[in-house]
């Protein structure tokens, strides 16, 4: 890493750097960085008394894809996994085991359904990714009989904003099952939310005591 590329924040497990931050300023892809951020405020603020959802970090969930379906329980019981009735997990199309992919979506698995929902703003696109992790996960999560369901979502516009949509289904998902105890039917979100979402988060980083 350069040393111009400044520590912004540090927020229990996440670190953001300049270059991190940058991403939100503009038209551009969203990193694991920001998606892990997010998803640990989302776990350490907003739902911090939501005993019940568990929102997997892109690294781990990253790790999840390429190790045997026998090993996964090695990241998923410290986690407590087969004790949460919502999982999140934030889903690349990159197969690799580094940092990388070029779409995001969100899957979620509900086991009071017993059923893994797949939200996808570019429908299609990350279909098989999410039926191999599924599948994958299913011993583990002790849900052998668990079924995916393609859920509807609104559809991005642009070929940069599937990190925002992600975001912004996981926080739509987690209050309709606060509300519902439910992930089916869960409402779609606006379009003037995605246009005003980096700000949102650029602001919520300088809350917590970022220098941006």
């Amino acid at each position: 890493m350069s040393g111009m590329d400044r520590q912004v924040l540090s927020f229990h497990e996440s670190l953001l750097r300049e270059s991190d931050v940058h991403l939100l300023r503009g038209p551009y892809w969203l990193n694991d960085q920001i998606i892990s951020f997010y998803f640990e405020y989302l776990e350490k603020v907003v739902y911090r008394d939501a005993r019940n959802l568990l929102f997997v970090s892109p690294e781990v969930t990253q790790c999840l894809k390429i190790v045997s379906s026998d090993e996964a329980s090695v990241f998923l019981t410290p986690l407590q996994a087969t004790e949460k009735d919502f999982i999140f997990f934030a889903l690349n199309n990159n197969e690799q085991s580094t940092a990388g992919g070029s779409h995001w979506s969100l899957l979620v698995f509900s086991r009071p359904e017993n059923t893994f929902f797949h939200f996808d703003s570019c429908s299609g696109s990350n279909l098989a990714t999410s039926r191999r992790f599924s599948r994958h996960l299913r011993a583990s999560l002790g849900c052998p009989g668990a079924e995916l369901h393609e859920h509807e979502c609104l559809q991005q516009s642009n070929c940069y904003d599937c990190g925002i949509h992600l975001i912004l289904a996981t926080e739509m998902v987690a209050q309709h099952t606060e509300d519902t105890g439910t992930v089916h039917n869960t409402p779609e979100i606006h379009q003037q939310d995605v246009k005003g979402k980096r700000r949102e988060i650029l602001k919520i980083i300088r809350q917590l005591g970022g220098e941006i």
